[in-house]
């Protein structure tokens, strides 16, 4: 992996090259502290130092909350079918570590059989530029408890605040090529030294925040499936679905074929769904084999922890702390997992 170095009063430059090359999106600042994925156009518009995890995370520039996926018409008495698939070139900066784990959860399932075309072009045509935290963005993040408080691949470039400069890792060809455009200067054994004073700072900063021991994970939700936690957080929940919508390792979608009136073609459309709907599990007959508020949402905590490790040996919980921020019911996660500790032990 090679490493350079780019001056903070240099990163203005920086964006307004790559957008010669793409449209770029940013964390920008929406109103008090919220934050979201926006297009931008120069630094300023920019807020990489002080945002919490966007309301959304760019997954939805992966998985849009609703795209066409297929065109279909009408031809003689047959109806013939045309995918669509996405070739936008787009460059995603300044996403966190917990979002770099969410976009690999992500592509882990979408390329698993039968591997899905659509994630996957808009995969290849974005250029993803990490940046890291070194500081808790606020209360709800667990991201050192699922160890995705440090870099670890899925992206092009990754940059590391060191005071006046951002240290810069890169990890593809495109990267590469594209800091050689800018003529980057190379990290030397001071800029190494800078980074490993805040990675000590940082190292001292983030500790695992619900003090459980990420190897007993597995046993406590084999031993946790009848726990009356769920009925207790099944009472509370108002089945809203923020907590999925705003996941960044979320992906049920729902399909919706719409016929023009000409009834000569139409889309076929793709579209978010959530666990946490009444309907989600409803099927034909009237039978919901999820009907209990209760059921969802221990459909949805195993989802992350213990259906993901069972079949992809990682945890699709990032720590990004987005459904306890989000939850109008105030259900935090962190607490259920200590909660389904404490009563395991007893």
């Amino acid at each position: 992996m090679k490493h350079h170095i780019l001056k903070k009063s240099n990163i203005d430059s920086f964006i307004k090259e790559l957008s010669k090359k793409m449209k770029v999106v940013a964390p920008v600042k929406k109103w008090q502290n919220n934050f979201v994925f926006d297009e931008i156009n120069s630094a300023e518009d920019i807020s990489t130092d002080d945002y919490i995890p966007t309301i959304l995370p760019p997954k939805k520039y992966f998985m849009p909350q609703r795209e066409v996926i297929m065109n279909f018409f009408k031809k003689g008495k047959e109806f013939e079918e045309e995918i669509v698939v996405s070739k936008e070139k787009l460059a995603i900066f300044g996403i966190r570590t917990c979002d770099l784990a969410g976009i690999q959860c992500l592509n882990i399932v979408f390329n698993d059989k039968p591997i899905d075309i659509h994630f996957l072009s808009r995969k290849e045509n974005i250029f993803i530029i990490g940046i890291e935290c070194l500081k808790y963005c606020d209360e709800y993040a667990s991201c050192c408890f699922v160890n995705s408080h440090l870099p670890n691949g899925g992206y092009d470039l990754f940059m590391t605040d060191i005071g006046d400069s951002y240290f810069v890792y890169i990890n593809t060809q495109e990267g590469e090529e594209f800091v050689e455009h800018l003529k980057l200067p190379k990290a030397i054994n001071q800029d190494f030294q800078k980074l490993e004073e805040v990675r000590a700072k940082k190292r001292a900063t983030f500790k695992n925040e619900v003090n459980i021991d990420s190897n007993e994970v597995s046993e406590i939700f084999e031993k946790s499936y009848n726990s009356k936690i769920w009925e207790e957080v099944g009472e509370k929940c108002v089945s809203c679905g923020n907590c999925t919508n705003v996941c960044p390792t979320c992906y049920c979608f729902d399909m919706e074929d719409k016929l023009d009136f000409n009834l000569k073609e139409g889309k076929r459309i793709r579209s978010w769904d959530s666990c946490q709907f009444e309907t989600f599990a409803k099927v034909a007959g009237g039978e919901n084999f999820r009907e209990e508020r209760a059921l969802r949402q221990r459909h949805r905590v195993y989802r992350k922890f213990k259906f993901s490790y069972d079949k992809f040996n990682r945890f699709f919980c990032t720590g990004c702390g987005r459904c306890s921020r989000t939850c109008m019911a105030n259900i935090l996660l962190k607490d259920i997992l200590v909660k389904m500790s404490e009563e395991v032990k007893f």
